[in-house]
């Protein structure tokens, strides 16, 4: 189980707006990434060093993204202003989550300009809806080679710390995870909620120094 990305709902600017002010901050480039159709979503991507990568998500005026928790969770997240919406781990397998949870896992795709299309299975957005502290899990099938988001370029920003507002035993838990071991490659750090739990901040190595968004 690895940190595999993690996911910034855009503010009332609009998409193109909240990824250069994230550009700024961490002084590197993005690239678009695309339109989600089963989850009437497009988001921007900044990729990050040991396959990972933020990506900045905005919900499009579509009937999936009613119908879909994927969307559902970016629009509510930019109406209430926008910022750090959840983290996701990639994992081999998703059937143990898919046994605990009671449901199977949902499909996403995105096409590339070139035809090419990147696809995936993923659980756990209602959970993360429901508490935001929790990720949710996601198996690319096609693993980390190739069209994996990390891959757009060569990146030298790292992702260093997660802070979470939240419990580390309620995500050990819903991870089924020691809370010792919740994630292998990224130390994430644990606060007290005031308010609605979930991503407080994250911190970024770049070529500057460490970046806190």
């Amino acid at each position: 189980m690895r940190l595999d990305h993690v996911s910034y709902a855009c503010g009332p600017d609009g998409l193109t707006a909240t990824a250069e002010r994230l550009s700024a901050a961490l002084g590197m480039e993005f690239v678009k990434g695309g339109v989600h159709p089963r989850f009437g979503t497009r988001n921007i991507i900044f990729p990050l060093t040991n396959h990972q990568y933020l990506e900045v998500v905005e919900v499009l005026d579509h009937p999936a993204s009613d119908k879909a928790p994927f969307g559902q969770a970016v629009r509510a997240r930019s109406e209430a202003g926008g910022g750090w919406m959840g983290w996701c781990v990639a994992v081999d397998d998703l059937a143990p989550f898919e046994e605990r949870l009671g449901r199977s896992s949902v499909p996403g795709n995105r096409k590339f300009p070139d035809g090419q299309e990147l696809t995936w299975q993923q659980i756990g957005i209602k959970g993360l809806i429901a508490d935001p502290q929790v990720p949710y899990m996601l198996r690319w099938d096609d693993g980390v080679d190739g069209l994996h988001p990390s891959n757009a370029f060569v990146s030298d920003v790292e992702l260093d710390a997660l802070t979470i507002a939240g419990s580390a035993d309620r995500v050990a838990d819903w991870l089924g995870n020691p809370v010792e071991s919740l994630l292998d490659d990224v130390d994430v750090k644990w606060t007290a909620p005031n308010g609605t739990p979930g991503i407080m901040s994250v911190e970024f190595k770049t070529a500057s120094g460490t970046v806190v968004i």
